[in-house]
């Protein structure tokens, strides 16, 4: 089930006509399979790297590119559900030399607040740490134990002491995340505020895409 995908996996979700391929982040696949469903699309297969690479960005342009590699020819179009997530301009390097496009935006936040409406929150508070629902659901896997604060607790201020606030950007409304992202909070010693987001412009980027007229 989707509900199980972990931060180290990759996954296949195999269209009935796989004619278009989606290769994204897995801590973005439950809203890339949501926009998919929501549309009604069979043609449109998504492929999933390992949502840890979210906390190692230096991995995500060899990463994309070795798996671009390995699927040449198998798909009709591909589009990269990824931003430039840190990549610092490689992921688009990577893309530009495979004639791929990705998601707009610098980051997962941004094309899921939307890219307009995130820069006016970081503008009013740029010392935020940010959730989204993968990030709120796996955030002991991701921060806690990723940053080892669970070994070394005396790491907390180091890594949080200059954020104010936790946001927490949520595609759904879901109690449980609500309260995973609450003591998330409380954990950091941030003060808590959450914006409900649904899927900013994800739905649009891919809508455009999977929908586009296929080039003749």
């Amino acid at each position: 089930m989707l509900e199980l995908l972990h931060p180290d996996e990759e996954r296949t979700f195999e269209a009935e006509r796989p004619e278009v391929l989606i290769l994204g982040c897995g801590a973005i696949a439950r809203e890339v399979l949501a926009v998919i469903r929501l549309n009604g699309w069979s043609n449109v297969t998504v492929r999933c790297l390992p949502a840890k690479l979210h906390s190692r960005p230096e991995l995500i342009a060899p990463a994309v590119d070795a798996k671009l590699r390995e699927l040449t020819g198998r798909y009709e179009r591909v589009f990269v559900a990824y931003a430039d997530c840190g990549t610092g301009g490689e992921l688009d390097k990577v893309l530009e030399e495979h004639g791929v496009e990705r998601l707009p935006g610098a980051h997962c936040y941004g094309f899921l607040a939307g890219n307009d409406a995130w820069e006016e929150l970081h503008d009013a508070e740029p010392a935020t740490f940010y959730l989204t629902d993968f990030l709120a659901r796996h955030f002991d896997a991701l921060v806690i134990r990723g940053l080892g604060l669970d070994r070394h607790p005396e790491l907390l201020s180091q890594y949080f002491g200059n954020y104010r606030r936790l946001l927490y950007l949520a595609q759904t409304d879901d109690a449980d995340l609500r309260a995973r992202a609450l003591a998330a909070a409380e954990r950091l010693g941030l003060a808590y505020e959450e914006r409900r987001t649904g899927y900013g412009d994800l739905l649009p980027s891919l809508t455009r895409f999977v929908e586009a007229a296929p080039v003749a």
